[in-house]
């Protein structure tokens, strides 16, 4: 079935950059571990938000043997400014995905899986009952693997949807704020700033063990104080882990690259939300959602272990 794009009409104050500095280049991936993940994706018929969304850590990720699956499709129903992937009309959902996903699970050998989707605003629940099934299936045939899912919104649907998808039982309930409330309307027009935020808040009392994140892009025009005012919005909703990247303009019809933010500007950003009290905190000008996501969750979990043993 052939896709349908709806034009991105992004709007933003100020001028936009051209050329991206020396910290924003990266190689193109060209590893035998990279072709070989391509090509079993293709025989599983798999989507990866790692190619769909153009993210420029691909060769590493795959590199060493980590990818991102998206499920529910290759096209949204929603159009972000700042997203790569197409919009349009979805694919029925394929029942056979959280098969063939288990499988490739099982063949990278992964100990921590990531999953994410599209938007599915055409779904009476939006997905979750899809994204239910894979957390099972995985439980299932890959029980010591963690599960990390990074969802949409569910805007406008049941209350339910978040209910049927915890009960699951993800390890880490992933859904990105993407930017601050002030952008929503030229960034994320289809979202809801606090929608995103009480979905996030509610994930933690359905299951009050499960490990909650969120992320933010910088560089559409925000201000320091509005990503400090974020950053509080979220520890209120209790949020564990927190991740800051630079977004990187895909097209000329997505929203304009508004400022290029330093190496060291990142790291300040690091110790602010930490100090504010993020379990763990991932800022970089290349980190994404999944960026070193094992490896979070790992330290998050050691951190705990360390700070409950002091209590003992």
């Amino acid at each position: 079935m052939s896709r349908k794009v709806i034009p991105i009409l992004a709007e933003a104050e100020g001028e936009p950059l051209t050329g991206k500095p020396a910290w924003l280049k990266v190689r193109a991936p060209m590893s035998p571990e990279y072709k070989s993940i391509v090509n079993m994706m293709r025989e599983l018929k798999l989507n990866t938000v790692c190619e769909e969304a153009s993210c420029p850590n691909i060769g590493g990720c795959w590199k060493q043997g980590s990818a991102t699956f998206m499920i529910l499709g290759r096209v949204c129903t929603r159009t972000c400014a700042f997203c790569d992937v197409a919009t349009g009309r979805p694919d029925p959902v394929d029942a056979d995905e959280p098969l063939n996903l288990a499988k490739a699970v099982a063949q990278i050998g992964l100990k921590h899986v990531v999953i994410t989707s599209v938007d599915r605003d055409d779904l009476k629940d939006g997905g979750a009952g899809h994204y239910a099934t894979v957390i099972r299936e995985l439980k299932a045939r890959q029980p010591e693997v963690t599960i990390e899912i990074l969802t949409p919104d569910f805007q406008r649907k049941p209350d339910s949807c978040l209910d049927t998808i915890m009960a699951a039982g993800p390890d880490i309930f992933n859904h990105n704020l993407e930017t601050v409330p002030r952008l929503y309307r030229s960034v994320r027009p289809g979202a809801r700033y606090f929608t995103s935020l009480r979905l996030l808040q509610r994930a933690k009392e359905v299951d009050a063990n499960v490990v909650t994140k969120s992320g933010i892009m910088v560089g559409l025009g925000e201000e320091r104080d509005e990503i400090l005012q974020v950053m509080d919005d979220m520890r209120e909703a209790g949020i564990d882990i927190l991740t800051i990247g630079q977004y990187l303009r895909p097209s000329e019809k997505h929203h304009p690259v508004m400022k290029y933010w330093t190496p060291e500007e990142f790291d300040e950003l690091k110790y602010l939300a930490e100090k504010k009290g993020f379990g763990m905190v991932a800022s970089g000008p290349l980190v994404r959602s999944s960026f070193h996501a094992d490896e979070v969750f790992a330290a998050l979990k050691l951190k705990n272990a360390a700070r409950a043993g002091s209590k003992g």
